[in-house]
C-alpha cells in the first residue's frame, strides 16, 4: 500500500502546530469510461497544477469537469491514468486514507444536519484521532478563519444557519485537518449573487493566507476569472481547450469555443482582474448606534459631506444618514436614513464594487474587513477612472496588435515580391 503523500509545512510561530501548504497535483492520461458507454466520460487528461495555486475547471454542463475533480480524491475511480500529489503516486493507495488528506467542499455545503457546527468541523480531525483539546482548538480556529464567531455558532445546527453561513462552515470543515489540497465542486452555486460574491472574496482572502492547492469547478466564467490563478477551459470529455491565466484567456482566447465562454464585453470582464485593494480606499465620517443623538447631529452639521455612515454595535456599516433625516424621523435612528444594502471587501473585484455602487445608489460603497467591520469607502469616480484606464489599455493593446499584424503582412508581401523578382532575374539571365 502506498504511503500518504508528504505534506509541506508552512512557517509557524514558536509552540504553534505545523500548518501545511499546497502540494503539486499531476494528472497523467486520466480517463474514466463507464460500462456500456461508447465514449469515455473523461478522455486522457494530462495536467500539472503547481503547489499553492488555484486552478478552475470551467466548461459546459456534462463536459466531465466534476468527474475529473472527483477522480483526484477517487470519489470516482479512474479507468486509466495516474494521479500524483506532492510527487507521490496515489492512484492505488487506500482511497479512504487519501480523502482524509484532501479537503472537499461541495454545493449546498453537504453538512450533516444532525450534527452541530462544531461536530461537523471536527469530523475529520476526530477520524484522524487528534487529541480532544487539539480538536476543540481547531474548531475555534476554523470558525474564526471563515469569519464566524465561535461563541455564537459553535452549538448551532445547519438548519439554524443561512445559506452563506452553511457554505462557510463547509469550507471550515474541508480545511479542518489542514490538508494541502482543497477540491471545490461548484461550492457557491446554490446561494444568492450577493452572498456568492462575499464567499468568493472570503476564499480569496483565505487562499492568500493559507496557500493551499485549490481545484475549483464552476460553470460561471466570471467566477473563474475572479478566483483562478489559472483556468482550464474544458470541452466534451474534459479535453483541454485552453489552460492559462485569466488575463491571457480574456485577451487571447485559443479558438471560437473559448471565445464563446469569454462572451461579449471582454474588456469589462477584466474588471474581475483588479481588486478593491488595488485602488484608493478613503475614510468617511462615521458614527455608531451607541453615540448620543446630539453627537450625530453635530457630526452631520460639521462634516464636509451631506451624509454620514452609521455603524452598528459590531462596527459594521448599517445606514447612510443625510442631513435632515433625523429631523424628518423625529430624532429616531430606527426610522432615519437608508439601509446599507451591500458592501465589498478588499478582495472584491472592481466589478463587484461597481455593481454595489449602482445597487446602493449612493455614489460609493463601504469596504469591510473581518466579520464585516468597516474599513473605508470606494466612490464611483475612483471606479470609473479605473474602468477608463482598463478600456484605454485595451484600445492601446488592440492598436499595437493591429500595427504588428500590418508589419508582418508588409514583410510577407515584400518577401514574396523579392522572391518573384529574383526568380525573374535568373530566368532572364
Amino acid at each position: 500500500m502506498a504511503e500518504t503523500p508528504q505534506t509541506p509545512q508552512a512557517p509557524r510561530a514558536p509552540g504553534a502546530a505545523p500548518r501545511s501548504v499546497g502540494a503539486t497535483i499531476e494528472l497523467e492520461g486520466l480517463t474514466k469510461r463507464y460500462p456500456g458507454s461508447t465514449l469515455p466520460a473523461v478522455d486522457n487528461v494530462s495536467m500539472d497544477i503547481r503547489a499553492g495555486e488555484t486552478v478552475v475547471f470551467v466548461g459546459p454542463s456534462g463536459c466531465g469537469k466534476s468527474t475529473t475533480l472527483k477522480m483526484i480524491n477517487r470519489l470516482i475511480e479512474p479507468t486509466g491514468g495516474r494521479i500524483r500529489i506532492g510527487g507521490e503516486d496515489v492512484t492505488h493507495m487506500d482511497p479512504v486514507r487519501l480523502r482524509r488528506t484532501i479537503g472537499y467542499a461541495i454545493q449546498a455545503s453537504g453538512l450533516f444536519p444532525h450534527m452541530t457546527v462544531a461536530q461537523n468541523i471536527a469530523l475529520v480531525p476526530r477520524m484522524l484521532r487528534w487529541p480532544a483539546a487539539r480538536v476543540r482548538a481547531r474548531v475555534e480556529e476554523m470558525l474564526d478563519l471563515v469569519g464566524l464567531d465561535p461563541g455564537e455558532f459553535h452549538g448551532r445546527y445547519p438548519r439554524q444557519l443561512s445559506g452563506g453561513q452553511q457554505q462557510r462552515v463547509g469550507v471550515a470543515r474541508a480545511l479542518a485537518a489542514d490538508p494541502p489540497v482543497l477540491l471545490m465542486d461548484e461550492p457557491f452555486g446554490a446561494v444568492d449573487p450577493i452572498t456568492r460574491d462575499h464567499l468568493q472574496d472570503e476564499l480569496i482572502r483565505l487562499q492568500r493566507d493559507l496557500h493551499k492547492t485549490i481545484v475549483f469547478v464552476t460553470h460561471d466564467f466570471d467566477e473563474a476569472i475572479k478566483i483562478g490563478d489559472r483556468i482550464a477551459v474544458l470541452r466534451e470529455r474534459s479535453h483541454i481547450a485552453q489552460f492559462d491565466t485569466p488575463e491571457a484567456i480574456l485577451t487571447n482566447p485559443a479558438d471560437d469555443f473559448v471565445s464563446g465562454f469569454v462572451g461579449a464585453g471582454a474588456a469589462l470582464k477584466r474588471l474581475n482582474l483588479t481588486r478593491v485593494r488595488d485602488v484608493e480606499i478613503t475614510d468617511y465620517p462615521t458614527v455608531t448606534v451607541d453615540d448620543p443623538l446630539q453627537h450625530i447631529f453635530n457630526r452631520l452639521r460639521s462634516g464636509g459631506t451631506n451624509e454620514i455612515l452609521l455603524l452598528d454595535k459590531q462596527g459594521r456599516p448599517y445606514k447612510w444618514l443625510r442631513r435632515g433625516d433625523l429631523m424628518r424621523a423625529k430624532g429616531s435612528l430606527a426610522r432615519a436614513g437608508t439601509l446599507v444594502h451591500d458592501t465589498v471587501t478588499r478582495d472584491a473585484t472592481l466589478r463587484d464594487a461597481l455593481e454595489a455602487v449602482l445597487t446602493d445608489n449612493t455614489g460609493r460603497v463601504a469596504v469591510t474587513g473581518r466579520r464585516g467591520a468597516y474599513e473605508g469607502v470606494v466612490d464611483v469616480e475612483t471606479l470609473m477612472n479605473s474602468v477608463h484606464e482598463l478600456l484605454e489599455a485595451d484600445r492601446l493593446e488592440a492598436r499595437e496588435a493591429q500595427h504588428e499584424l500590418e508589419e508582418q503582412r508588409a514583410a510577407q508581401t515584400h518577401a514574396e515580391q523579392e522572391g518573384f523578382g529574383g526568380f525573374g532575374g535568373e530566368a532572364k539571365a
